[in-house]
């Protein structure tokens, strides 16, 4: 399929305006497939010699095509590009007739069935170039239009879209026409929905979920409008531009691939975050940040819309900062930052130190296969975190003013970095184009390194070594050991502001038990301690003061062990030591994660792992034993969550899975009792009867998702043949949707059964590049993510893989997985290596 370079671009923007587009689904053609009618109105420009241009489809069947009345050959179509010749100056009119196929990957036009009560939906995902399997576009973001839409749906479904939705009768709806905005942006989702309506401002504001789903988004129906109406009122008072469009909907659809989908009036989100089950307080405020993020895409990313994706940074990392920040603000949610700090800085450390790297405003995007490939760490959390740094040395008055100027500069239109730092420009002193180009058009993380110095009169000296090439302002802490008690508890004697690089050395006074750079992590860098700290810490993280400077210390703790410095059995002591007393949840869940799937899975070796699981299983179950009161339901949720993956014997966890509780709480869930049947499975202790028989009490999707994981789970070679066959089968009658296919691959690979499936590592590489070439990029992302061999950290693993990419030309979406993933790989190779020495 061909896919749309930048000079195409900029060449079709010149050459048209683009102004209207009317279009008329019919979803009730069958279940392949539904009707696509587009009328598209646009203008060739008299100041442009060009005359010809192409539009896009993906259609199962291109039926007619007529330009001006005239009527074209639906046999030019070539792959996704119909071509558009001699094309006059002045006004044209497009007419399109296709049938579309519906998806099962999550792209273009999603059609869901659930098996809970047998109901049907559909919704779009139009991101990138997905526009394309719906309905006829120019598709690229900097031709907005106008968007006039109509829908035939059956009888008993509702239609949703960017605009108030009014029901004509007999299943035909109409869509109030949009404002300008780009393709990628339009949204329908239809079906028999739950919905809640309320008002808010005077606009109505919606959710709505599957009906299977009904009494649980009814539970939390007033956290989740709370939560609504809080980060709007918070964004209206940030923001001089009102909000753009005439209704706002929140719909949670079945299948999604991302956390959610900023279209403007219509945000689709992931249907995890209607929760079947238990979940912690850190979980609904993950919920609640996704919710801010989203809506600050109607701003910036709705409102005014990147020109070409080599900026697609301007929309994530703004939304990404905006999301926390105003969570923080205007939620009961206030300490999002830690939950930053643990869990979405450490995902940009880790893009960013990989080969496949790019600054987060790059400026070589040449393609959108190439554009697909950077939403990812960097243009998300660096991205944030770069706009963090810039508040704390801009000031936030100064930021807020310059985001002003860009939305009434450039609203209902498209903008470029420069156009940003332009806006950011006119509102104060500081260069913040020398600020741009050190801190978004470079790549790598820069490490922070502190030496104290003692002086001649005792008292001492701070500086900072600084590999790396931007400037830096943090706070640095000063803490003390608290003697007036023999808990190890640190107390904050002075936290000072510096900028690095340091003119001068630093004066701190008497020397402190801990020196903690970036201490609040307001900048994106790697921190290392001096060597009294670090003995310091050893005995007394937990006994800092707050939770974001432990997460800090956490972090370059993590960043150590991945960098070779720190031996991984040293961090699961310290981990040991210290989480059973620790408070913040998101700690607690960062830590344990990286313990279990990064230190006792990949960075011990492999003799040594039985002992680290059963460090994890007695530290998760004082977790357990300190909860037990009942005061703390979200610790000890992580804790049996974790006791459970980390379980080496069947006996305790069948026996909860049997009573239907954990001892003292908290009785098994959905989620709980597929959890602990996967483990069961992995260990051999449960077959396929009780995978059924779970299955039938509870036959809902997700219960559909847990079966698949525990089948593939199975410690049998016909039940790893049949796994295998289902995710690669080569019969597309047989595919397995998006989320099946992640479900299995989730459930396949075992360090357990290391020996059991060491046949498939070599098979993994020819069969993921051949289902990703078949299936697309949505696919090639779960292939490359969910069905890699990660548990097998070894020469020849790495060998293979490096031979694929060297030689089978793999799709670039499955190609930058696979980088990835041998780029970790190889580092969990050298930290092996390092343990040796």
């Amino acid at each position: 399929m061909s896919v749309l370079t930048r000079d195409e671009a900029q060449i079709r923007a010149r050459l048209l305006d683009v102004h209207r587009y009317t279009i008329e689904l019919d979803l009730t053609t069958g279940d392949e497939t539904f009707d696509s009618r587009t009328v598209i109105q646009f203008t060739k420009r008299a100041d442009q010699a060009d005359t010809d241009t192409f539009v896009e489809i993906k259609p199962a069947e291109l039926r007619s095509v007529t330009l001006d009345g005239q009527p074209l050959d639906p046999q030019t179509l070539d792959e996704n590009r119909l071509p558009l010749k001699n094309l006059t100056p002045g006004e044209h009119e497009l007419r399109v007739d296709a049938a579309m196929r519906y998806s099962r990957t999550g792209e273009g036009m999603h059609r869901f069935t659930d098996p809970s009560d047998g109901e049907t939906y559909v919704y779009t995902q139009l991101f990138m170039e997905d526009v394309q399997r719906v309905f006829a576009a120019f598709d690229q973001p900097d031709l907005k239009a106008v968007f006039d839409l109509s829908v035939k749906a059956p009888e008993d479904w509702t239609v949703l879209a960017n605009g108030i939705t009014e029901h004509l009768g007999d299943g035909h709806w109409h869509a109030a026409p949009t404002p300008l905005i780009s393709t990628y942006l339009v949204a329908v989702a239809a079906g028999p929905w739950h919905s809640v309506r309320t008002e808010h401002r005077g606009l109505p504001f919606g959710l709505h979920c599957r009906r299977s789903l009904a009494p649980y988004l009814d539970t939390d129906a007033d956290e989740l409008l709370d939560v609504t109406r809080a980060c709007f009122d918070r964004f209206h008072e940030k923001f001089e531009e009102p909000y753009p469009f005439d209704s706002y909907d929140q719909a949670f659809v079945p299948e999604f691939n991302a956390g959610a989908m900023e279209n403007p009036g219509l945000v689709t989100f992931r249907d995890e975050f209607v929760y079947r089950s238990a979940v912690t307080d850190t979980e609904r405020q993950t919920r609640a940040m996704v919710i801010a993020h989203e809506m600050a895409h109607m701003w910036f990313g709705d409102l005014v819309t990147l020109r070409w994706w080599d900026d697609i940074w301007l929309n994530e990392s703004f939304a990404e900062y905006m999301g926390y920040q105003t969570c923080a603000e205007a939620t009961r949610f206030h300490d999002t930052w830690t939950d930053f700090g643990v869990a979405r800085k450490a995902w940009g450390y880790d893009a960013d130190q990989r080969p496949s790297t790019h600054p987060v405003a790059p400026e070589a995007v040449d393609d959108t296969a190439a554009a697909l490939l950077n939403f990812d760490g960097i243009s998300y959390a660096k991205g944030a975190s770069a706009l963090r740094q810039l508040v704390a040395w801009l000031g936030e008055k100064d930021f807020l003013a310059g985001i002003n100027t860009h939305f009434a500069r450039h609203k209902f239109a498209n903008a470029t970095l420069a156009d940003f730092i332009d806006s950011l420009a006119a509102t104060t002193d500081r260069d913040v184009h020398a600020w741009a180009d050190t801190w978004l058009r470079t790549t790598g993380v820069d490490t922070l390194t502190p030496a104290v110095t003692r002086g001649e009169n005792g008292t001492y000296t701070l500086t900072v070594d600084h590999t790396g090439s931007r400037p830096h302002r943090i706070a640095v802490g000063l803490y003390d050991l608290d003697l007036g008690d023999n808990e190890g508890h640190l107390v904050l004697r002075e936290r000072l502001d510096l900028d690095v690089p340091l003119t001068a050395p630093q004066p701190i006074g008497k020397r402190p038990a801990l020196l903690l750079l970036n201490d609040g992590d307001l900048t994106y860098a790697k921190v290392r301690f001096d060597p009294e700290s670090f003995q310091n810490l050893r005995t007394s993280l937990s006994g800092l003061p707050t939770p974001l400077t432990r997460a800090v210390v956490w972090n370059a703790l993590r960043d150590a062990v991945r960098d070779g410095e720190l031996p991984p059995g040293a961090y699961l002591e310290t981990a040991r030591t210290h989480l059973p007393h620790e408070t913040d949840l998101a700690i607690v869940e960062g830590v344990l994660a990286f313990a279990t799937a990064s230190v006792a899975d990949r960075y011990l070796p492999a003799e040594t792992r039985p002992a680290a699981l059963a460090t994890l299983s007695s530290l998760c179950r004082d977790l357990i034993r300190r909860t037990e009161d009942g005061d703390n339901p979200g610790l000890r949720l992580i804790a049996v969550r974790h006791f459970i993956d980390v379980a080496a014997h069947p006996e305790t966890i069948a026996a909860w899975l049997a009573d239907g509780t954990v001892p003292g709480g908290p009785e098994l869930d959905p989620e709980l009792r597929w959890r602990v049947l996967s483990r069961l499975a992995v260990l051999g202790a449960v077959d396929e009867a009780e995978i059924a028989a779970e299955l039938a009490r509870d036959p809902s999707a997700t219960g559909q998702e847990g079966a698949a994981r525990c089948r593939a789970a199975l410690p049998d070679e016909e039940a790893k043949e049949r796994a295998w066959n289902a995710m690669f089968t080569t019969d597309e009658a047989a595919d397995l949707s998006n989320y099946l296919f992640t479900a299995t691959a989730q459930g396949f690979w075992q360090p357990e059964q290391a020996e059991l499936v060491r046949q498939y590592v070599p098979r993994y590489y020819a069969d993921a590049v051949t289902v990703a070439a078949r299936r697309g990029p949505a696919i090639a992302d779960a292939a490359g993510r969910y069905a890699f061999p990660a548990h097998a950290v070894d020469a020849d693993t790495l060998r293979l893989g490096e031979e694929c990419l060297r030689d089978s030309e793999p799709i670039p979406a499955l190609r930058r997985k696979l980088v990835d993933q041998l780029d970790d790989l190889a580092r969990a190779l050298r930290v092996r290596g390092a343990q040796e020495v």
